[in-house]
């Protein structure tokens, strides 16, 4: 399959392209393209057989859920049996933009979408292109991120090339994703709202709307026998590159020890490492601020891990409310986790 890539600067005038990409999707095709998160991989979600396209291209595994992106409020209420006061209030204030809602699956809304639970989870985006596609086309969009399962996200049309080319039929190039990591999902279906995916959104921001918000530890969410939101196997959002979280106390020690065994490797640091940079040791200072440091975060793991390096050093962040979201990134790719 030839994969197109079209670049759109401006979606109000270039709607030449928004309308390709829209035949695509009613046809059953599948188109990569932006949001303020990372790329997504755009299907026809009221359609079974083209949101298979999105498991076989990524090789994702069936039980995982996917996202729905809509356009507005009222379309979200059309895919639910049960739009709550809560959500309600989420997405008032949180829409458009990075806060995925999990509510209780209208009948029209296929078991294939949901990884076969009684939920779904829906986001409407705020990247124009995004906004400008689902208006165009007409219709919900399933669109996880557009990688390999279990793989990097991609914050560029780039890294969706690089990974999905010859697999999906086009990608809409609106630039760098510049959230950088994927959206906070909040479960309004049960009683107590719980935050199932930390993400840009913070946990207090959403408490302020909305009152107590229950948080599952990682070992708790993968338990649960039908996965509600993606983002919540223990291993995911990896690097081809082994990666290692390495406190700062112990970082330069465990630099020294891959320079001994000849091992070149890239650093990700928080605390001032320049005098090791070297041939063999990369050295990438990160962002102070972690809003910052998360617009960077996949877009420099998608360099090192194309720069023939044995493996990626990552100073912890810290443990702190701001950084939880980037923490839980990193924590699911770590290979083997070390904190």
């Amino acid at each position: 399959m030839l994969t197109r890539t079209l670049t759109i600067t401006d979606p109000e005038m270039q709607t030449d392209a928004l309308d390709e990409a829209a035949e695509v999707l009613r046809s059953g095709g599948l188109v990569a393209f932006p949001t303020e998160t990372v790329y997504g991989l755009g299907a026809n979600a009221l359609d079974p057989d083209a949101v298979q396209k999105i498991y076989t291209a990524k090789g994702r595994p069936s039980n995982n859920p996917l996202i729905v992106h809509i356009p507005d409020i009222e379309a979200a209420k059309a895919l639910t049996t049960d739009w709550t006061e809560t959500a309600e209030r989420l997405a008032q204030h949180f829409w458009a933009g990075s806060l995925t809602i999990i509510v209780r699956r209208s009948a029209v809304v296929p078991d294939i979408v949901t990884g076969g639970g009684d939920t779904v989870g829906l986001r409407v985006p705020a990247h124009p292109v995004a906004l400008a596609l689902l208006r165009r086309v007409g219709l919900p969009l399933a669109a996880p991120s557009a990688n390999r399962s279990m793989h990097l996200s991609p914050t560029t049309a780039a890294h969706v090339q690089n990974g999905l080319d010859g697999r999906i039929a086009m990608i809409l190039d609106g630039g760098a994703a510049p959230g950088g990591i994927e959206s906070t999902v909040v479960d309004v279906s049960g009683s107590v709202p719980r935050l199932l995916r930390p993400g840009l959104i913070s946990l207090a921001e959403l408490e302020d709307m909305v009152g107590h918000i229950e948080f599952l530890p990682p070992a708790q969410t993968q338990a649960l026998e039908i996965p509600r939101s993606p983002g919540m196997m223990a291993r995911h959002y990896a690097p081809n590159t082994p990666l290692e979280l390495v406190s700062s106390k112990n970082l330069p020690v465990r630099i020294h020890e891959l320079v001994a065994q000849n091992q070149r490797h890239g650093v990700l640091s928080l605390s001032e490492l320049q005098q090791f940079a070297s041939n063999a040791v990369i050295v990438v200072p990160m962002p102070q601020n972690s809003v910052e440091y998360a617009a960077r975060l996949y877009a420099v793991l998608h360099d090192l891990d194309v720069n023939n390096i044995n493996r990626i050093l990552v100073e912890t962040p810290p443990d702190t409310a701001e950084w939880l979201a980037i923490r839980d990134r990193l924590q699911r790719a770590a290979t083997p986790l070390q904190l």
